[in-house]
């Protein structure tokens, strides 16, 4: 007996399991194939119950994408220099691909949400150290673009490898190492 009455217990950390249900959508079938009806289903709850916490599809992706941002401004942190955060970048969508996917669709969610924005801001100030490090001839004249040269490095890289469009070229060898590689190449120490 599975009646409606019995699908509305409270699941303890219900945002975290419809927050994990979604990840797993994404991750698989990407976030078109999000629907908040879908993960009530998969957690046994009813079908307003995702909507009590994200309110719609947008605020859960929005979620989604501020969750991605402090993890992300996490794995930023512990680097000690550019080609560091570059290697912390690729590790991260790596190992979030369905936050990854999320956070850079900025047509996916709220980009005024103050969680956003919060962890979006703590991301962006450790990429733009790693790029105040380098010695002004790394950098270039304008340290703006050097922070866009060292962004479209590290995210086509991410984008390219989560899309399996490096299979051939890597061969086998380390992303994380094949990245160095190729941020030497740009960002040459003197």
């Amino acid at each position: 007996m599975n009646s409606e009455r019995e699908r509305t217990y409270h699941h303890g950390d219900l945002r975290r399991v419809i927050l994990d249900a979604a990840l797993d959508v994404i991750a698989t079938n990407g976030p078109g194939a999000l629907s908040l009806r879908d993960l009530a289903r998969r957690a046994d709850v009813s079908h307003a119950a995702p909507a009590h916490h994200f309110k719609d599809r947008t605020g859960l992706l929005t979620a989604v994408a501020a969750e991605g941002y402090a993890l992300f401004a996490d794995a930023l942190a512990g680097a000690p220099d550019l080609r560091e955060r570059g290697v912390a970048y690729v590790r991260f969508a790596a190992t979030h691909p369905a936050h990854f996917q999320v956070m850079f669709q900025p047509d996916l969610h709220r980009t005024d949400d103050p969680d956003l924005l919060a962890a979006r801001t703590r991301a962006t100030e450790a990429l733009r150290a790693g790029v105040a490090d380098l010695p002004p001839s790394g950098r270039g004249e304008d340290d703006r673009l050097a922070g866009v040269a060292a962004w479209s490095l590290a995210h086509g890289f991410a984008t390219l490898l989560l899309s399996g469009n490096l299979a051939d070229a890597m061969e086998g060898r380390d992303p994380e190492e094949a990245f160095r590689s190729l941020a030497a190449l740009i960002f040459a120490p003197e």
